[in-house]
């Protein structure tokens, strides 16, 4: 598939764990108002690249559903064509049964209760109110909550990278964020580290006035897998590398 490219460069202010610059970013624009958005980021310190892609959307508009595979006989790509989907990521974590592990509430449904866990820190949540990211300590099943799904661990907050994250484990990482504006986004990075993947969203000018101000992790590693549906019926696809237990779909509202 082809994207609309509009190539720059930008330099970022030097954080104290690593100095980013975009080499490149791509613009497509798909159904309903939501955005693709193909970055490529290098950290000249330690000549490393990165890739990220991102499905931004106005939670005026979109919200997120949280879509069931409870047998992990469906892919992404699937999953997100016969619910009509306008773009979606893979979803939390589960054990070797295939269970949840965390809160997931689908169609206004409880399906695994909440946990607490170090690492589960956080609630990525779609009700009436629009998209929000909570602390898990915050959350409360309120009157018309839709979706929800416990994660973690906390990547941005107040729109500054989390400290103390691991800074040398490697893996893809699949995230959601919301903005102090109207905009939410879910998408996949290739391999970083959580403490980098923090400072990456948290210092990066991924489109005109958007500032991310919460971030969370999704699984990741061989569960990452991105999916967004072009204008002309064509698709962009980073396909997940295993069955995952359940996925993060943006919809109309």
């Amino acid at each position: 598939m082809r994207l609309r490219c509009a190539v720059f460069f930008l330099v970022l202010a030097a954080t104290a764990q690593a100095d980013w610059t975009i080499l490149s970013s791509a613009s497509e624009p798909g159904r309903s108002g939501v955005v693709h958005r193909h970055i490529v980021l290098e950290n000249g310190a330690r000549s490393e690249r990165v890739t990220v892609d991102l499905a931004i959307f106005s939670t005026k508009s979109c919200t997120l559903r949280v879509l069931q595979n409870e047998d992990g006989a469906e892919s992404l790509a699937d999953v997100m064509r016969h619910e009509k989907c306008f773009a979606g990521v893979n979803g939390g974590y589960f054990d070797e049964k295939f269970a949840p592990i965390g809160l997931r509430m689908a169609n206004g449904q409880m399906i695994a209760p909440l946990q607490r866990a170090r690492l589960i820190t956080g609630v990525l949540v779609a009700s009436s109110h629009g998209v929000q990211i909570a602390r898990s300590r915050e959350f409360s099943r309120r009157p018309g909550l839709a979706a929800a799904i416990q994660c973690g661990p906390f990547l941005v907050e107040r729109g500054r990278p989390i400290g103390g994250l691991n800074d040398s484990h490697l893996a893809r990482r699949t995230f959601a964020a919301t903005t102090k504006g109207d905009r939410a986004l879910v998408g996949v990075c290739s391999d970083v580290s959580l403490a980098e993947l923090s400072t990456i969203l948290a210092t990066t000018s991924f489109a005109e006035d958007l500032r991310i101000e919460r971030a969370l992790n999704l699984d990741g590693g061989s569960s990452t897998g991105f999916w967004f549906a072009g204008e002309n019926s064509s698709a962009f696809s980073i396909p997940e590398q295993k069955p995952v237990r359940d996925f993060v779909g943006i919809v109309a509202k």
